[in-house]
């Protein structure tokens, strides 16, 4: 059953990392809402279905970027919008003080890694589905951010600098694309409800950053100290706000980021 309170219905969308956590509650909630879904993500046999089709795109490569692109303006004769949700997180340091150059710290390689998939893949794809939406004169790009782009972040800090970039993008975007009708917005969650990108190692090497154990950062998630609300956000609620966002009831918002993390503010 589709609704279409946001009028959604028949627009043609490409969200990237659309195959699991934030972005497949996106992808659910557009699909929801009507629309035309081109998923660009790197998950491996994945079926498609009637308004949902699925490119095997590896974001940070720019011939998988204009295929995908090519592939929905081809099939529908235009775009309404793309999310740029596809990302990485690796908790690491700056200097480990302890262990000097342990397996905790930030090398070139993953460095390079999360800038390549974090911001150089938002640069593609915005770049691709931009010089369609111009030409339109109507459309839109949503970037996902991050609550640590905006406040920072102990043991994310090249996390928390890809989304600080992001945020840049957005506001500077907005600016230049304005002109032609196109809106550019970020959304920023904080901490979300499980998901498989929340796997063990990840959460081992984030206490290991902060100097805690796995369950004192797992006990962090529903802690009233630093998220008021009190719980984690569930991915629901991020995707009914990307879908506001690419919809015409959100015609007068850009250049700006919002911060989806229950009050919280550091971290």
């Amino acid at each position: 059953m589709t609704t279409d309170w946001l009028g959604l219905t028949d627009k043609v969308f490409i969200v990237t990392g659309g195959s699991s956590g934030i972005g497949a509650a996106i992808v659910d909630e557009l699909l929801a809402d009507g629309a035309y879904v081109y998923n660009a993500d790197l998950k491996e046999d994945e079926e498609t279905g009637e308004k949902y089709t699925y490119v095997q795109t590896d974001v940070t490569s720019a011939a998988d970027v204009n295929n995908v692109v090519n592939q929905a303006v081809t099939s529908h004769g235009h775009i309404d919008g793309v999310v740029n949700n596809a990302g990485i997180n690796m908790p690491r340091l700056l200097v480990d003080a302890e262990n000097p150059q342990s397996k905790y710290e930030f090398t070139e390689q993953s460095f390079d890694k999360m800038f390549s998939v974090n911001v150089k893949s938002v640069f593609l794809m915005s770049q691709a589905v931009a010089r369609e939406l111009v030409k339109q004169h109507n459309g839109v790009i949503v970037n996902m951010s991050s609550e640590a782009g905006l406040e920072g972040s102990v043991g994310q800090s090249v996390y928390s600098a890809t989304k600080a970039a992001i945020n840049g993008f957005t506001r500077s975007w907005g600016k230049e694309l304005g002109e032609y009708n196109v809106r550019v917005v970020g959304v920023a969650p904080g901490i979300m409800e499980a998901t498989g990108l929340r796997t063990p190692t990840y959460e081992e090497a984030l206490a290991y950053t902060r100097h805690k154990t796995v369950a004192d950062i797992r006990a962090s998630y529903k802690s009233k100290s630093t998220t008021p609300l009190g719980r984690s956000g569930r991915l629901a609620e991020v995707a009914y706000l990307v879908a506001y966002y690419l919809s015409d009831k959100a015609g007068y918002i850009t250049g700006v980021t919002t911060n989806v993390a229950g009050g919280k503010s550091r971290g």
